[in-house]
């Protein structure tokens, strides 16, 4: 049996800054990576909104930097996902997926959101040469250009408004006949000149040789005036939601109906007394690397307090 006095799962901006703070309070923090080390952000190319970069910064050297600022502090990193917890024990008690055993005094859990996507093998294909599920992060590439977003709530209507002010022209491609969105969201959609919303719309695949020049579509799918058809665009949006990465958790821990980790107040404490969550696993609202960062500052903070006492 491995112990650790503070164990982070995930490595995203939020576990790998924890690692740092963690590191220089001397907890010596084991971290686990996962599947992603890096997290979402590697799925970006380049990252223009992270303080201190004016040029930009590669996402994958944006994320490098992090892992070896938190490695020199004495985070320890192992390249494992944890697949089972015991938050009813003291210490926690934590299996890796290579069966490892882990105990840990206290937690902090970093797992992150993952966008949904619609399920096309070309949005795997296109990931990061056109097609992106965060408007506020890869929108500053498509001005100028025509761009397409994929969903009918609030999400969607944001991402569109916001991509408006970048771009010629914004399709919103929503599958029903109508928006989900609220009444404000949508009304600032259909009063924005910039915006076509192609409703009954669904994608049914993207081309283009170096990136997205195109999507598939096609209206009223299955009905007896089905048509199908092809979109010139240069970018893909998805805004039909995130999921965020705490099923392992949500047996202990309280969630929002989203499965979110709802935390007390403007902390990162949950209602197990030593179990943080920092980044995008509890927040549903700004899902941004810079304040993911600041979470894992602050879990780590409260960890250093918590193991103190």
């Amino acid at each position: 049996m491995n112990h650790t006095r503070l164990l982070i799962i995930g490595s995203g901006p939020a576990g790998y800054t924890a690692g740092i703070y963690a590191g220089r309070a001397n907890l010596s923090p084991t971290l686990l990576e996962g599947m992603q080390p890096g997290g979402q952000l590697t799925i970006t190319t380049e990252v223009e909104n992270f303080p201190g970069w004016p040029d930009g910064v590669d996402a994958k050297e944006l994320m490098d930097n992090m892992r070896r600022q938190a490695e020199r502090f004495g985070t320890q990193m192992l390249p494992n996902a944890a697949t089972k917890v015991n938050l009813d024990v003291r210490p926690f008690h934590i299996t890796l997926d290579d069966g490892a055993e882990w105990t840990a005094d206290s937690l902090i859990i970093a797992t992150g959101a993952s966008a949904k996507y619609l399920g096309l093998s070309d949005e795997q294909k296109y990931m990061g040469q056109g097609v992106s599920a965060c408007a506020t992060c890869d929108g500053f590439f498509y001005r100028k250009k025509v761009v397409a977003v994929v969903g009918g709530g609030d999400t969607a209507c944001e991402e569109a408004s916001y991509l408006a002010e970048l771009a010629s022209k914004v399709y919103l491609i929503v599958r029903k006949p109508h928006l989900r969105a609220s009444k404000i969201m949508q009304e600032r959609v259909m009063n924005n000149d910039k915006i076509e919303v192609l409703f009954e719309t669904n994608t049914l695949g993207l081309y283009g040789e170096n990136g997205v020049e195109g999507a598939h579509l096609v209206f009223r799918k299955g009905e007896s005036d089905e048509r199908k058809y092809d979109l010139p665009i240069d970018g893909f949006f998805l805004a039909i939601g995130h999921h965020p990465n705490s099923e392992l958790f949500a047996p202990w821990l309280k969630t929002n109906e989203e499965g979110y980790i709802i935390t007390e107040g403007d902390t990162p404490c949950t209602d197990v007394p030593g179990v943080f969550a920092a980044g995008d696993v509890a927040d549903p609202k700004y899902r941004q690397a810079v304040i993911a960062a600041g979470s894992g500052a602050k879990a780590a903070m409260e960890a250093e307090k918590y193991l103190a006492q």
